[in-house]
């Protein structure tokens, strides 16, 4: 049984039935351009199967719809509905606290998905700032603009702080390093509010209808997605494939429920 707190216990059976999975987008489905090997099978395989599944990615420069496109060009036939991003739990939090003006700090069309939420204002008094993915929009003047943002009183939203990712071209710096450079400025604590941050899986798993004892995370992230999942109380699936390194599985780390070679071996598990 799980415990009250939903963590995951000591001692997991293998006879734990999953019946919906979580997964990641890059890294694990594709990486760039290219799909994964194997990756269209998987998906087909679920959907052959009636197996429920939501894509979870902290992909912050493009909007739902263009992941859609995407997935779409690459031979998946993905619902817009059926992926989570982290301007979805953005945009359920300024709804919870009723503040919706906001300052946002990214690149690509990620700007499309709050267009229903408030005002983007990056001049006047803001109440969030908030930052996720900017590639070369982040420079010394953008980021101090958004630093006397944050000393004149709005809030820090990360919309993720995963370290790095793996772009065309070899290993990138993500949003993270720039979140703890801001946290570092104004002594602020950020709000995580896409992976690894507990709202983000839960708000998934009330879209799959299930359990989180009934559901497992596939991903490329040890931290992030893992680690993240685990904190959560849903089980880990750690893929060789994206931003995996071996050194991610050094004794007395954080410990998948399993690790597979990539999304193909789904099929194995499930």
């Amino acid at each position: 049984m799980w415990d009250p707190d939903g963590k995951i216990p000591e001692r997991m059976g293998t006879l734990m039935c999953v019946k919906g999975l979580l997964i990641d987008l890059d890294g694990v489905i594709y990486v760039g351009d290219t799909p994964i090997d194997g990756a269209r099978n998987a998906i087909a395989f679920l959907v052959q199967n009636d197996i429920p599944f939501r894509f979870l990615s902290n992909t912050t420069r493009k909007s739902r719809r263009t992941i859609a496109g995407k997935l779409a060009a690459m031979g998946f036939e993905i619902p817009e509905e059926h992926i989570f991003t982290p301007p979805l739990a953005a945009i359920a939090h300024m709804r919870k606290t009723g503040r919706n003006r906001y300052h946002l700090l990214t690149t690509g069309d990620v700007d499309q998905d709050f267009n229903d939420i408030g005002l983007n204002d990056g001049t006047g008094l803001v109440d969030y700032v908030i930052l996720g993915d900017a590639g070369d929009a982040v420079t010394y003047n953008s980021l101090n603009r958004a630093f006397r943002q944050l000393m004149g009183g709005a809030e820090l939203i990360a919309l993720e702080r995963d370290r790095y990712w793996l772009s065309g071209d070899g290993l990138a710096l993500s949003a993270g390093p720039f979140v703890t450079a801001l946290e570092f400025a104004t002594g602020k604590k950020a709000t995580v509010v896409g992976k690894p941050s507990r709202a983000f899986f839960e708000l998934a798993l009330q879209e799959i209808g299930l359990h989180r004892d009934q559901v497992a995370m596939i991903g490329d992230d040890i931290v992030t997605d893992i680690e993240g999942a685990q904190a959560a109380g849903i089980r880990g699936i750690l893929v060789r494939t994206g931003k995996f390194r071996e050194q991610d599985l050094t004794p007395g780390g954080i410990i998948p429920w399993k690790t597979i070679d990539s999304i193909a071996g789904i099929k194995e598990i499930l």
